[in-house]
């Protein structure tokens, strides 16, 4: 039997290691809160799915940033859902950059993405230096429905 100490330490960890885990993939750099140093989608969406969500994240995301506002610079995988946001974003007006393009204006907005599953939820979190769009979405035989309501994290400088 271990004595009563370490018994406790081990409970202690069991109950707070759950909640500290997700943090360790946070990314922060020098200059704050964000670097858009990679986008993943680790469920790989189907085409249909990706289209979904990205058709309707994208405006939510307009709303925030103002539509045709920059030069969108993201750092993408070759993924469905990746060629879905750039072609959302270019249909909203904004230009897209991949990391070896050389932006046109001095109005760059650095985007990322981070796609997950747990269970039959996909959850989905587009990332700028400003703001954090986040949703969960249920897959469907035609797509992605959403099923949940936006989570909107607005930073300040």
């Amino acid at each position: 039997m271990l004595p009563r100490r370490t018994l406790l330490k081990s409970i202690s960890l069991l109950v707070v290691t759950p909640f500290l885990t997700p943090l360790a993939g946070c990314v922060s750099s020098n200059s704050g809160w964000f670097n858009p140093a990679s986008s993943i989608d680790s469920v790989n969406l189907s085409p249909s799915a990706a289209q979904a969500i990205a058709g309707d994240l994208v405006p939510k995301l307009a709303e925030h940033v103002g539509p045709g506002t920059g030069t969108i610079a993201l750092r993408a995988d070759n993924s469905p859902f990746a060629h879905a946001l750039i072609d959302a974003m270019r249909g909203w007006g904004y230009a897209v950059a991949t990391p070896d393009q050389q932006a046109k204006d001095d109005k760059i907005i650095p985007v990322s993405f981070t796609i997950s599953q747990a269970d039959t939820m996909i959850f989905v979190r587009i990332t700028t230096p400003k703001v954090e769009l986040s949703k969960a979405y249920a897959a469907s035989a035609n797509g992605a429905n959403p099923a949940s309501p936006l989570s909107v994290l607005s930073r300040t400088s």
